[in-house]
């Protein structure tokens, strides 16, 4: 069991690449997005992503307790879960004025790709710049402080998002 967990909270084996291991971990966090987009459900991108962050928490919480060590940067299942959360300002933008949610490969070319680069700039640099209340949000105890930070850097990101397709993909 402790194996799994480990396995899970450094997302696959991304957090244990020696450089950027929150990056990489980002990086499988699109995956997570793209993966939740393609049935086309909003209900479904909302109960994945939230189930993500539940995971999230329990068990970065538990690799903490296994590793000895708080939030280490090995653990990156967080930026994982959170990472939908930067998309979500864009998502609401799409639903609210084209009546659908984006099919997950247009975020793949073009214009929606810059805009998803920008999210996940966004997101790698308030997770690591930690404005407030990223920063306060990391010392909660266990597994909600290394999720919540994230959280957070991701509705922050969902700004940007918002902002991206409100005003680029408007055009």
């Amino acid at each position: 069991m402790r194996c799994l967990i480990l396995f899970l909270a450094q997302g696959f084996g991304a957090g244990r690449i020696p450089v950027a291991p929150g990056t990489f971990g980002s990086i499988v966090g699109l995956g997570w997005f793209l993966l939740l987009l393609l049935p086309g459900s909003l209900p479904l991108l909302l109960a994945g992503t939230l189930a993500g962050l539940v995971v999230s928490v329990w068990a970065c919480g538990r690799a903490e307790l296994l590793l000895g060590r708080t939030d280490p940067g090995c653990i990156v299942l967080d930026e994982i879960a959170a990472m939908p959360l930067g998309f979500l300002g864009w998502i609401a933008w799409a639903v609210w004025t084209r009546g659908q949610l984006p099919a997950a490969g247009t975020f793949l070319h073009g214009a929606p790709a810059l805009g998803a680069l920008l999210v996940f700039a966004a997101f790698r640099g308030f997770d690591i710049a930690k404005p407030w209340p990223v920063g306060a949000l990391q010392r909660l105890p266990g597994g909600w402080g290394v999720t919540l930070d994230d959280v957070m850097a991701g509705l922050y990101s969902g700004l940007v998002g918002w902002g991206y397709a409100a005003v680029v993909l408007s055009s």
